[in-house]
């Protein structure tokens, strides 16, 4: 098996690469932001948490939402990296608003926008990643990717901590180091990511978002949506981890590093369960993915100290590593070639509508019922997951491959 990932890593295009280190550099970029941004709003601001749940999922629903519209858009113009790159480049010049923010509409709007962004890039760039790699190396290109990614995600709290304690606690002062690799992000992608020749384009002869398109896509796509989607629900914002931290006495200077520790067992264990999806059951990775993330909810439910936060942030990662590029790789399995973009895209729309659930609930449950019963109602949501996937994993076998 190991042999197997190593070759794997060395025949992965070099675009493949690019993208992975552009999502690192804008990862650490959000991240920095994004594990101050809870409390920023909470001590500075003087937000609620259900106040918090609804941004954080208003901001991901909204970059769910775009990403149908540029999925669709990017198989009807056969063309992607345009339309990529305009996402993460929105997504750049929005870091210098944080900082500047004096008020929570402030932030929300810059939380919207950058969502925005994100919503325009994300389709396009998971379906250029299928249009890049062969069929039998999906499953590593997609786990490289969420690694390099996480890799940023981890470096952006790590600096986070770092100029908390050199600016002695001031957050706006901190959130303006994000602006560099942000931009650094969009040249990378720009200068190095090289998009293949499309014949697929406008293949339906139909005008984008028509129900032609939705009747391209199989039943066994639809049921890796249902399956993305019921995964959504029993995973809300990582803010309230960060707030949980917080929750049991950690001081602010070190807050951070429970999304460190989230995405350092993240971006360990990514690359090699996605490699891993290329060679074993899917059922039993996502079945793993799944008590992970039972047993993160447990620990955070019955947290009395940081360093159980820590313990729950870790099993949280590995739950992501495990799941996320596997759901990308199915759902590129299981989508029409020429239809990639959309089947992301819709794909997307779906998880981030529940997203937006999942984190207003959990908002409502901590505000009425106390962190506690938010983390409850997560492993509740996760087992029932875990049973409707051991019912009907059949349906996890993609059409295209043997």
């Amino acid at each position: 098996m190991l042999t197997s990932m190593i070759r794997g890593w060395r025949a992965l295009p070099t675009g493949i690469w690019a993208l992975g280190l552009g999502s690192l550099f804008m990862d650490a970029s959000s991240e920095l932001i994004h594990s101050l941004l809870p409390v920023f709003m909470v001590t500075t601001l003087g937000a609620s948490m259900i106040t918090v749940g609804v941004i954080e999922g208003v901001a991901e629903a909204t970059a769910a939402a775009l990403k149908v519209f540029s999925g669709v858009l990017s198989d009807y113009l056969g063309k992607r990296k345009f339309l990529m790159i305009l996402g993460y480049a929105l997504a750049a010049f929005t870091k210098p608003i944080f900082p500047l923010a004096n008020s929570i509409n402030w932030v929300f709007s810059a939380r919207f926008i950058d969502r925005l962004g994100k919503g325009i890039r994300g389709a396009p760039r998971d379906a250029l990643i299928a249009d890049m790699t062969p069929l039998q190396l999906r499953g590593a290109a997609y786990g490289l990717r969420q690694a390099l990614d996480s890799v940023g995600a981890l470096i952006g709290p790590l600096l986070a901590v770092a100029f908390m304690i050199w600016f002695a606690g001031d957050i706006r002062t901190v959130m303006w180091v994000a602006v560099l690799p942000a931009f650094i992000a969009v040249s990378v992608l720009f200068a190095y990511v090289r998009e293949p020749e499309h014949t697929n384009a406008n293949v339906l002869g139909e005008a984008p978002l028509t129900v032609a398109y939705a009747k391209g896509l199989p039943l066994r796509y639809w049921f890796v949506v249902l399956l993305g989607a019921v995964f959504t629900l029993a995973r809300f914002s990582e803010a309230f981890l960060v707030l949980r931290a917080q929750d049991v006495g950690l001081e602010l200077n070190y807050v951070p590093i429970v999304m460190i520790v989230m995405n350092a067992f993240y971006a360990g264990a990514a690359y090699p369960a996605g490699a891993a999806a290329d060679h074993i059951s899917r059922r039993t990775l996502l079945t793993i993915g799944l008590a992970l993330l039972i047993a993160a909810d447990i620990m955070l439910a019955f947290a009395a100290s940081p360093l159980i936060v820590f313990v729950g942030a870790g099993l949280w990662g590995l739950h992501m590593a495990f799941t996320q590029g596997l759901l990308s790789k199915l759902v590129a399995d299981t989508a029409p070639v020429e239809l990639l973009g959309t089947g992301f895209g819709i794909f997307n729309l779906i998880s981030g509508g529940v997203l937006l659930l999942a984190s207003v609930i959990a908002g409502f449950l901590w505000t009425f019922l106390g962190p506690s019963a938010t983390f409850m109602a997560g492993a509740a949501f996760t087992a029932v997951a875990a049973i409707g996937l051991l019912i009907t994993a059949g349906y996890l076998k993609p059409r295209n491959l043997s």
